[in-house]
């Protein structure tokens, strides 16, 4: 093991304080700034689609959470798609992905929700039910994504032909 070089700093001398000064922070900053500002906008728009579809198709007290497990395994789709698309087919901008994918299919889905409705259920006295809607919902967001990717890719090599 060698001796730690005192010339090259690892770390802040103060949590905070970036010692190659503020000219690397305002790149940094220049450089990430824009994605969190996409992934906020998309976040919110997602978050928003989301709330509209647990308006338009409300689950009744006690009731299987059917709009939740819909609106996961639909933004998992959407993202097999996308992924195909964006990697695939089209050179997009570099803030598309992190708009799209990260922000609006980041927020329209809904594991969180999914993970209270679970909790709901069993503490409603619907084990099983909540146990059953605890596996149906990763196996459909797989399904969803593994025959969204699949089925593009498809369409995508059947038009280039």
């Amino acid at each position: 093991m060698s001796a730690p070089n005192p010339e090259v700093v690892d770390e802040p001398a103060e949590p905070g304080v970036d010692p190659r000064g503020p000219a690397r922070r305002w790149r940094s900053w220049r450089a990430q700034g824009p994605v969190v500002a996409v992934v906020a906008l998309g976040g919110a728009a997602g978050a928003s689609a989301r709330y509209a579809a647990s308006q338009v198709w409300p689950v009744a007290a006690g009731g299987f959470p059917w709009t939740t497990l819909w609106v996961n395994a639909v933004g998992c789709a959407v993202i097999g798609v996308f992924m195909v698309l964006v990697t695939d087919v089209w050179a997009a901008h570099r803030l598309v992905r992190p708009f799209f994918g990260t922000g609006v299919l980041g927020g329209f889905t809904t594991f969180s929700t999914y993970a209270v409705d679970v909790h709901r259920l069993v503490d409603g006295g619907r084990s099983r039910t909540g146990l059953g809607y605890l596996a149906a919902t990763p196996c459909a967001a797989l399904a969803a994504v593994w025959l969204a990717a699949t089925v593009t890719r498809r369409l995508v090599a059947w038009r280039r032909r």
